[in-house]
Formats: structure tokens, sequence, C-alpha cells
């Protein structure tokens, strides 16, 4: 195998590593973990330790497991936390974390997703495809943010967030154009902004399935929509 791990780093437990991944200085990995090809992990960041949960704050996590994928960038001092009632804490590919994210327990990151500096998330969300969150948000537990949304700047999201969707705290929820222009969306731009701000369900297949992914996650979260 090519990883680079640096002599500072500490993995312990059941750790799978897959091929070309970089661990920096001072960096803690716990079992049960898997993770994939290609991942970019800096320095000092904790991957494993326990959720932090009020209800259990000390419970047993020698068999909670997280799994992360390919071609992840996870940047100095994030941490990635255990799941406490559900099976896994995951993170796709291709997502970039960078510095000092807070993944928490029984948490759900997709593909493509970017969480930028100083984000903190609780419990049990799901941040699905493509999704962005801008510095200093927050997610409050069981949230679902849609698929290539952007949530802004110091914004609390306490709602779910739909696909596509632009949500500035204050401001009536638009359409998050950057990401349908870079993802390939633009032919369809009009059934997004119809779904969006008029509930209309969309007739392209591509929107089908991902209206269809999100409003399915977002019943069963139980979190009202903004």
């Amino acid at each position: 195998m090519s990883n680079i791990i640096h002599p500072t780093a500490i993995i312990e437990g059941d750790v799978q590593l897959g091929e070309n991944n970089e661990i920096g200085p001072y960096s803690v990995l716990y079992g049960p973990l898997k993770i994939g090809d290609g991942n970019w992990i800096g320095p000092h960041v904790t991957i494993g330790t326990p959720g932090q949960d009020t209800r259990n704050p000390r419970y047993d996590s020698s068999n909670c497991r997280i799994e992360i994928g390919d071609g992840n960038i996870i940047r100095e001092f994030t941490a990635i936390q255990k799941p406490c009632y559900r099976d896994v804490t995951r993170i796709g590919n291709r997502v970039f974390l960078m510095q000092s994210v807070h993944v928490p327990h029984d948490a759900i990151l997709e593909d493509d997703v970017v969480i930028t500096p100083m984000v903190v998330m609780g419990g049990i969300v799901r941040i699905l495809k493509g999704a962005n969150l801008a510095v200093g948000s927050s997610v409050h537990q069981y949230s679902v943010v849609g698929q290539y949304s952007i949530v802004a700047m110091g914004a609390a999201v306490t709602k779910n967030v739909k696909p596509f969707a632009k949500y500035v705290p204050g401001r009536p929820v638009s359409v998050n154009d950057y990401a349908v222009k870079k993802y390939g969306f633009l032919d369809v731009r009009d059934q997004i902004e119809a779904y969006l701000l008029h509930g209309k369900l969309p007739t392209d297949e591509r929107l089908i399935g991902i209206v269809s992914e999100f409003e399915a996650l977002s019943a069963e979260s139980g979190r009202d929509l903004y």
C-alpha cells in the first residue's frame, strides 16, 4: 500500500486504509474505521471518538463504526465522531471538510459536499450530495440539507433545506444558481425554481430522483421545511 502516515499520527484499533491516503502530524484515528483511497487528512484531525450525547455521554463506542470514501480532504482540527443510535457515521466521496469542522454522531455526508471552516452540525443530520455549508453555520439535530443547496455564513439551520436552495436567514429562499450551473442543471432551472418557490414537482428524470430522495428523508426527519 502507498499510504503516507506521519510518524506522530496515532492509529488504534480496527482501522482499514485503502491506497494513496495521506495522514498528517498528530492526527488520531480510532477504529472501527474504514477509509477508502486518495484521502488527505491534515494535522490534528480526530476521527473515531465517541459521539457527544447528553443522554449517554460515556456510552460504549467500541463497536461503533465510521466509513469514509474516496478523494476527500479533511483539514486541520476537524473532528468526526462515532454513531450513537444508528449503524454508522459516513462521509462519501470528494467531500471537502475545511478547518475546524464538527461532524457529529450518526451524520451522513454524501458525495461532493463542501463544509467550510468552523461549521457545527448536530447529531443525525443528513447533508445531501453537492450541498455547501458556509463559514460558521450550524445545523440542528435531525435536519436534512438538500442536494446542491447552500447555507449562508453564520446561519442557524433549524429546518430542512430543499434541493438547489439558497438559504439566507431573513430572506426568501432562492435558487442556488452557482450549483445549477456547476453541476449541469441549467436546462431545467425553470423546474427547479417552480419546485423551490411553488412546490411544483419536476418532470425531469434527474430532478425527480433528487426530489424524491430529499422528500423521503425530510419526512423521516420530522422537521419542517424552509
